[in-house]
């Protein structure tokens, strides 16, 4: 019961958060510098057809206006069309979100297991080679930008060894998509029985979730090693040991102690690899919510930049309430504090 109160509490806090998120959304666009006017209508356009695109895109009204409107569309759930596509910018999500949910979910695992068994070693045999080889790891994955790293992958794994394919797409050039269920080709490939498409999707899918997957597990490492160490050090780990019990059970009872940080960290990742993933999407062609952003932000497509950052601000919440909610349910401490 004490942790239903707790989550209830926690998702009364959403609202708030939400609207946070819309007027930081709605500032930090009207603040881009340029004017999509100028873009929309081209360097030949006359005042007139600048005054009548302004017009029509309601950019000759106050802010404020703008705003309330904004609200109001929301509550209607429009966010608007596309200034270049005249798509609604919702479908437009909905259309883009699951590659990138697909790409963030594996690269996290794959962040988690190296990351987690990387501060493990260091931590539960620390002081010696294993400790020290494990940091200098750590270190050279967190010292490498993720961008340098891609292409490293792909010129080492794709141009000289061949053992993955070209960075064209989730697909290969002669693939056939699946038919679209839930918009994650891995996923659709499955539910469709079609195996090629599924081993074709997962073999595009290798290097980028390599390149996200090594990069962001140097913090998953940091953290583990950061919060196991004091927990193998700990009265409890001692006593433990002094009970003879065996080191898989004492390994185990560290963990305890130190998953709540870890936890943290992993949804601190989430949210950061949810906008963070753009540049490796771009440079794999994914066709993901991040480089949809990218090309919105380059063309000065406001409400197609607004949604992102809408869309990104509230997966950020949601996932972070769902983890407060969780750790809530492993620790009594922080749902007692």
């Amino acid at each position: 019961m004490r942790v239903l109160g707790y989550a209830r509490r926690r998702v009364l806090f959403l609202p708030l958060g939400l609207l946070s998120v819309i007027a930081l959304a709605f500032l930090l666009v009207n603040a881009l510098p340029g004017n999509p006017v100028g873009v929309i209508a081209g360097p030949a356009a006359s005042p007139e057809e600048l005054a009548e695109i302004e017009r029509r895109l309601g950019l000759d009204r106050p802010m404020w206006e703008r705003f309330v409107d904004y609200l109001g569309g929301l509550l209607r759930g429009d966010l608007g069309s596309s200034y270049y596509t005249d798509r609604p910018i919702l479908s437009e999500i909905l259309r883009f979100a699951p590659a990138t949910l697909e790409l963030v979910l594996l690269s996290l695992t794959v962040a988690a297991v190296l990351g987690v068994g990387l501060g493990t070693l260091g931590a539960y045999y620390k002081g010696t080679m294993a400790d020290r080889t494990s940091r200098f790891v750590i270190t050279t994955f967190q010292s490498i930008p993720d961008f340098f790293l891609a292409l490293l992958l792909i010129y080492l794994c794709f141009y000289l060894a061949g053992w993955a394919p070209a960075p064209v797409g989730r697909l290969g050039l002669m693939d056939e998509p699946p038919p679209t269920v839930t918009g994650a080709l891995l996923l659709d490939s499955l539910l469709a029985g079609d195996m090629a498409i599924f081993r074709s999707a997962l073999a595009h899918s290798m290097l980028p979730v390599l390149t996200l997957g090594i990069y962001y597990s140097a913090y998953f490492a940091r953290s583990t090693y950061a919060s196991l160490v004091p927990a193998l050090e700990s009265k409890q780990v001692e006593f433990a040991r002094a009970c003879g019990l065996s080191e898989r059970t004492v390994l185990a009872y560290a963990f305890r102690q130190a998953r709540t940080p870890i936890l943290t960290y992993g949804g601190i990742l989430l949210a950061a690899l949810l906008g963070g993933a753009a540049i490796i999407e771009t440079i794999f062609s994914w066709g993901g919510f991040g480089e949809w952003a990218i090309d919105s932000i380059l063309q000065l497509d406001m409400p197609a930049v607004q949604g992102f950052i809408l869309a990104a601000g509230l997966g950020t919440l949601l996932a972070f309430t769902a983890l407060d909610i969780l750790v809530a349910a492993l620790d009594p401490r922080v749902r007692y504090d």
